[in-house]
């Protein structure tokens, strides 16, 4: 959709380009005279609704142009859709991509034209989810080329050997986890339509009873390598389908070449690299760096109002 959307703009900014050229060279300095010999003699309303067309045409393309190039290399907002990234990001967040943070790329084929930084871990990225292309993910980047991940599905902690293919040692990354606390949030599974049709994060009071289909969430702050976030998991063993790779035990990668782990801030509720492997470099389209809305709403329901406090840099 993202690219659809890229290519109906640049189409537009190309045809409103071309009436603009053609208004300011040809119109402009070899047809100026007779055009307006023309336009005196034939000054009916098919004439000027012409015109009308043509000069609307023309005063758009420069906004067009300025759009393109903000959306397609510098800005680019968009809506967070569920509650991967809660307690960071909620759904009804809209967010401020920085689009040029890992290099300015062609915004059709995700080619990198010039070089700027590259990603670091704890960063939140927008990125082409790896199995469709044309779904846009966002995650945190918790591991980087060479690394070797460890996810104790039991404990939600991570162990993390940085640089683990290339260096002769092992150097385990400095991870911090704060205690269990109980949090707002609940999950429900979709295991008995009877009980009710909720499905996924609800914000529910602590000390509301919860139905059968739902779990309370605990929430901890995990201190990456000095990056500081929030987590939020449910207090036992929980296992989604996980993405084997070959020659690794059971929750253990090794991120290859000019790939990237990413995990969902919610432990127990996002798909991620654990589920569907790795993200190549070349499908970062950018870095989260600011919530620039945020609507007070439950999951699959209306808005019911704007969250002030959480606009804000991420």
């Amino acid at each position: 959709m993202s690219n659809i959307f890229s290519l109906i703009l640049a189409l537009a900014t190309l045809i409103t380009g071309f009436i603009w050229f053609l208004n300011k060279i040809k119109f402009k300095y070899i047809y100026k005279n007779k055009l307006k010999e023309k336009q005196e003699k034939n000054n009916n309303l098919k004439n000027n609704y012409s015109n009308l067309i043509k000069e609307t045409l023309i005063s758009i393309f420069p906004v067009l142009g300025i759009v393109f190039i903000i959306r397609s290399f510098i800005y680019e907002p968009y809506q967070i859709p569920s509650g991967s990234m809660m307690p960071t990001l909620l759904t009804g967040d809209f967010i401020l991509v920085e689009k040029f943070a890992y290099g300015i790329k062609n915004p059709f084929t995700q080619t990198t034209l010039i070089k700027t930084n590259k990603p670091k871990r704890g960063d939140i990225a927008v990125f082409k989810y790896p199995k469709n292309t044309n779904i846009n993910f966002v995650k945190r980047i918790i591991g980087l080329p060479n690394d070797k991940i460890i996810y104790n599905s039991t404990t939600k902690e991570l162990t993390i050997y940085k640089n683990y293919i290339n260096s002769k040692t092992t150097e385990e990354l400095p991870i911090k986890y704060t205690p269990l606390s109980l949090s707002k949030w609940a999950i429900f599974f979709d295991i008995n339509s009877l009980v009710n049709n909720k499905k996924g994060n609800y914000k529910i009071n602590i000390n509301q009873t919860l139905p059968a289909n739902a779990i309370r969430q605990y929430e901890q702050t995990e201190i990456l390598d000095d990056i500081k976030h929030q987590n939020l998991i449910i207090n036992q063993a929980y296992t989604a389908a996980n993405y084997f790779q070959t020659g690794m035990a059971e929750n253990e990668w090794i991120v290859p070449e000019n790939h990237f782990f990413m995990m969902g801030d919610n432990r127990d509720n996002s798909s991620d690299s654990r589920m569907w492997g790795f993200v190549h470099e070349k499908n970062l389209i950018g870095k989260v760096v600011f919530i620039w809305l945020s609507l007070e709403k439950q999951q699959n329901e209306w808005p019911t109002g704007i969250n002030f406090h959480r606009i804000s840099p991420t």
